[in-house]
């Protein structure tokens, strides 16, 4: 036993090899006998896990035959296997992969050498270690890893180079204190954004991607399963969600906005007036809206432990409180009331008859805006208070 695993004082042993199991019976053997044998020549004090989701086919009787440990999982989906078998585990590291033999379990020192270099997640990389011949579909190859890849290193400065490599290795009690939350696929997308977001040390080995020895279909589902990874790296990034679309179309409607108010613009033999006017306050109103919503998303998110505290958000709630709400938000009412008020004064001057749309709309449209967005700071500020007394 290492040094390292003594002094934990929590663990018996220094690595547990995990792999989460529902149907398995077909290729379970190889993967448990290639985990041993990574043990053994590894000369490392560990144990082989298996996770069982509820199989029918006796997995759970090969993996015992093979001194394997067995654990039961009733909590159904892959990331409720992972969390159980993660639980019971005895290892100050581990190293997970499915049980499929897709993954060569006995080719496991780069991660237990990274692992003892103080690496909290090491992650596999498929594209650097290489796809053979009906690995993996072209579709996943070529879009669906690829782009789901980029938005995570896009959102969450991951330095993942395959967010979606089954075979990863971690210290238990570090991912342990990540507090992960789902129970489907999108377990492996969370176990990695959350790496990120909490700043672990994040490594990559190149990992070799092998043909599924099963003879039948494998559990992932590729539209299901790939929205539902997009909709999680979406649902963690209040920001590329809701901030930024929101900041844009703000400073598109503010722009456009001021550019039409003096009157009607041409560009070349096409003419904008009120229509477009219109069109842009309404790009205010929504981009107001996504603004407010990433912050209640972030301030939620924050204080049910789902993302870690963000400095930067504390900084801005120190200048952005109810009072500044409120203040704000007034005096935009109060704008937008003025300019009603003189909307409605010039219509008396017609008799309340009829007036020019493109010259009375100018004055109409702004003020309903300022209206609209007061009233929607106001109440946003009233609810950021209610989030943040849980916060506090």
């Amino acid at each position: 036993m290492s040094e390292q695993t003594k002094a934990t004082g929590e663990y018996t042993l220094e690595l547990s090899i995990l792999m989460p199991c529902l149907n398995e019976a077909e290729t379970l053997k190889i993967c448990i006998e290639k985990a041993q044998k990574s043990l053994g020549e590894l000369n490392i004090a560990g144990e082989v896990i298996i996770a069982d989701n509820g199989s029918t086919d006796g997995s759970q009787e090969i993996a015992t035959k093979m001194g394997a440990r067995v654990v039961q999982v009733p909590g159904k989906g892959y990331g409720s296997a992972l969390m159980g078998g993660i639980v019971a585990a005895r290892g100050v590291y581990i190293i997970m992969g499915d049980a499929d033999d897709s993954y060569d379990f006995s080719n496991l020192g780069a991660f237990v050498e990274k692992l003892r270099g103080g690496w909290d997640l090491v992650m596999g990389n498929r594209f650097q270690g290489g796809i053979k011949p009906g690995a993996m579909p072209p579709l996943h190859k070529y879009l669906g890893n690829p782009v789901l890849t980029w938005v995570g290193r896009l959102f969450f400065s991951s330095p993942a180079g395959d967010f979606h490599c089954g075979l990863r290795g971690f210290r238990r009690d570090a991912i342990l204190k990540l507090d992960l939350q789902t129970t489907g696929m999108e377990f492996a997308s969370e176990m990695v954004v959350k790496a990120s977001l909490y700043k672990l040390r994040i490594a990559e080995v190149p990992t070799v991607l092998s043909p599924d020895g099963r003879s039948r279909p494998p559990h992932l589902r590729t539209w299901r399963d790939g929205w539902r990874h997009l909709r999680f790296l979406l649902l963690y990034s209040p920001r590329w969600l809701f901030l930024y679309p929101g900041v844009a179309l703000m400073i598109w409607g503010l722009i456009v906005g001021i550019w039409l108010l003096p009157g009607t613009q041409k560009i070349g033999r096409i003419s904008f007036d009120v229509h477009t006017l219109l069109y842009a306050a309404i790009a205010i109103i929504i981009g107001f809206q996504a603004v407010t919503f990433a912050l209640f998303t972030k301030v939620f998110a924050i204080s049910e432990k789902l993302l870690p505290p963000d400095p930067k958000l504390n900084k801005i709630f120190r200048y952005v409180t109810l009072e500044t709400g409120l203040i704000v938000g007034v005096a935009l009412i109060l704008i937008g009331i003025v300019g009603s008020i003189l909307s409605l004064t010039i219509w008396s001057e017609t008799a309340f008859g009829i007036l020019n749309p493109s010259k009375t709309l100018r004055l109409v449209i702004p003020s309903l805006t300022c209206l609209t967005v007061g009233l929607q700071m106001v109440l946003s500020s009233f609810f950021l208070s209610v989030l943040g007394l849980k916060r506090r």
